[in-house]
């Protein structure tokens, strides 16, 4: 009898990756049996699930720990995520706390293995220097917490974290027309125009975690950092530019500019954004070993990794 892999956020991008890639593996999807999570099991994205295959779809809130003993109930592996709660609210404690509850629910319905989402702790890789990256501090502390009780030995646990989405040059990063109407179009940030950062086409998460499920025991207590490589902020302009046939150029400013571009006052995650840039360009998105991080963990994904350049002449980026 196949295992029930119950994941979380199963209509996201994170869990719908998990759910794409194990489907299509012909060793994973004979192993494991999936049992979608959502919020909304009505939904339109969640009933697509049953079609291409998912054995259940189910219902339950990581905020609310009285929806999820049935969600888990016979339950071999989780992938489990943080809730995504607006920026609005206290960011941190909320998705540590989600992950906590998550984590003992697993624990009391007698979970094998949980597979975490996690970010890198900005503001103990910065030394403390950077402590308003939120939803990378909230995310860690509950990595932390699953730890803890895999040292205890209640459950066993793997770890999986998403650099930065190659997707978001199509929405808020897209680069924007020229004041001066001449054609071009500007890439705007406040870091330098070497500074790296590592992308990842997140519909490509759950070619990671299926490493991890065929081989649990060689990755057991590991984190993958999940990315192609790091790209500096001039290769992002340069692969832009190839893509699309128009002239991007790229624009640095000051952080309180950027703080304006991001929305301001009218955005309450416009402060973390420009923190966490900040972060990455002088500790590096996964700490100083990023560059090592990020190669190690190719080499051990389970399938082609898309590089960013794949990723334009699959997913082409209109400018306009």
């Amino acid at each position: 009898m196949s295992k029930i892999l119950a994941v979380f956020g199963a209509t996201g991008n994170q869990g719908g990756s998990v759910v794409t890639h194990v489907l299509s593996d012909p060793q994973l999807s004979k192993e494991y049996s999936i049992r979608a999570i959502t919020r909304d099991a009505s939904s339109a994205k969640a009933q697509a699930l049953k079609a291409c295959g998912v054995a259940e779809v189910v219902a339950a809130d990581l905020t609310d720990a009285s929806t999820l003993p049935a969600a888990l109930a016979g339950a071999h592996t989780v992938f489990l995520l943080a809730a995504t709660p607006g920026f609005g609210g206290d960011i941190r404690s909320v998705q540590r706390d989600s992950v906590i509850t998550g984590a003992d629910a697993c624990v009391a319905a007698g979970v094998q293995r949980i597979v975490y989402s996690t970010l890198p702790f900005a503001s103990k890789i910065s030394g403390g220097k950077y402590t308003g990256v939120a939803p990378f501090d909230g995310q860690a502390e509950g990595e932390e917490y699953i730890r803890g009780l895999s040292d205890k030995g209640v459950v066993r646990s793997s770890f999986v974290s998403a650099s930065a989405f190659m997707q978001n040059y199509r929405g808020p990063l897209k680069p924007r027309p020229s004041p001066a109407g001449d054609g071009t179009y500007v890439f705007t940030t406040h870091v330098g125009a070497e500074s790296k950062l590592p992308l990842i086409d997140i519909t490509e998460l759950g070619k990671w975690v299926a490493a991890i499920l065929a081989d649990f025991d060689k990755l057991e207590g590991k984190t993958l950092c999940a990315g192609s490589r790091q790209y500096t902020m001039l290769e992002i302009v340069e692969h832009l530019s190839a893509s699309t046939g128009k002239k991007v150029v790229y624009k640095q400013v000051s952080s309180e500019d950027a703080l304006q571009l991001f929305g301001g006052d009218r955005n309450p995650a416009a402060g973390v954004l420009v923190e966490m840039q900040l972060y990455e360009e002088e500790f590096g998105y996964f700490g100083p070993d990023t560059d090592k991080l990020v190669r190690w963990s190719v080499e051990n994904a389970k399938g082609h990794i898309s590089t960013f350049e794949e990723y334009l002449q699959r997913e082409p980026i209109q400018l306009d």
